[in-house]
């Protein structure tokens, strides 16, 4: 097969700014995105859309959890620490997996047929070394317009398990808020799904509620820069048969949009605010493949 044949087999964002580029859809955010999105805070109220972390974050089983460690703690100085002046102090560390609780997939994090976005091959990721392509540090900060799509709202009720959220539903969502996506916008799917994993001892993460293939490539096709949902996986799982992972591959891979997973919605779908200023930036460890992060939605 000849690259050309490849490249238009199905739709995809490669080179769409350039041969050399690793921002993706990132690119769609510049100065006239920011001013309009600093242009919608009315209260200045600041909502956290992330979840706590802790040893209790729960995980997929194949990743482990968060490990906190105290380096220097209150016990040090009853043990005789010295005090100089009367100073202490406190530190820890953190050892944890970048996909835990609210986090976003850099563009290296999932692909297919040897390729990653931009036609960025798999070699350029090494147990060694990281990502060398597409890493989270490549990522720019986020600030735009953010939507949030209230499914739940549509539904009456919050999504099981495996249930689709279809492009119908974003549509409907879309009009039921009186918006229309604009290129740049951050769009942020509320499916009560995390709100409902609330107390559950072995979250399954097998069985969630979100996006098929063709709400995944609609969305791209709106020119949106980044999508999140309040579950893990973004798009709904159990996969439509004979696929894997469509939306990843869709949205991260073909159209360069970053994943974020795991938000925290419900104190922002309380405000009854529908657009709003996102703000998100990723931690930038040199070749990683995510992060997390504390996106804000600023009212």
């Amino acid at each position: 097969m000849s690259e050309d044949s490849f490249l238009n087999e199905r739709p995809n964002a490669w080179g769409r700014w350039g041969a050399e580029d690793e921002a993706g859809a990132l690119n769609l955010i510049g100065p006239e995105q920011v001013k309009r999105a600093a242009g919608l805070v009315q209260t200045g109220k600041v909502v956290r859309l992330a979840q706590l972390l802790s040893d209790k974050t729960p995980v997929p089983r194949h990743r482990a959890g968060l490990q906190h460690f105290m380096g220097r703690d209150g016990g040090d100085y009853a043990a005789g620490a010295k005090r100089p002046g009367g100073f202490q102090f406190a530190e820890d560390t953190v050892v944890m997996p970048l996909h835990i609780g609210t986090h976003i997939d850099a563009l290296c994090h999932a692909w297919c047929d040897s390729r990653m976005f931009n036609n960025y091959r798999e070699e350029t990721m090494r147990s060694t070394s990281g990502a060398t392509r597409l890493g989270v540090e490549k990522m720019p900060p986020a600030v735009t317009r953010g939507l949030l799509l209230d499914v739940v709202g549509l539904r009456g009720r919050p999504l099981h398990g495996g249930e689709v959220v279809s492009r119908a539903d974003l549509e409907a969502c879309l009009a039921a808020a009186q918006l229309q996506i604009e290129p740049g916008d951050a769009v942020l799917l509320h499916t009560g799904w995390l709100a409902a994993q609330k107390g559950v001892h072995d979250v399954d993460f097998n069985t969630e509620p979100g996006i098929d293939h063709e709400a995944g490539l609609w969305l791209a096709q709106q020119d949106v820069s980044l999508i999140g949902a309040d579950n893990y996986a973004v798009e709904v799982l159990p996969f439509a048969n004979g696929t894997v992972f469509p939306v990843h591959q869709c949205v991260i891979r073909d159209f360069g949009i970053p994943l974020l997973e795991g938000l925290l919605l419900e104190p922002l779908v309380h405000t009854g605010r529908r657009e709003f200023l996102f703000v998100a930036a990723a931690l930038p460890i040199v070749g990683a493949t995510g992060s997390p992060l504390t996106p804000l939605a600023i009212l």
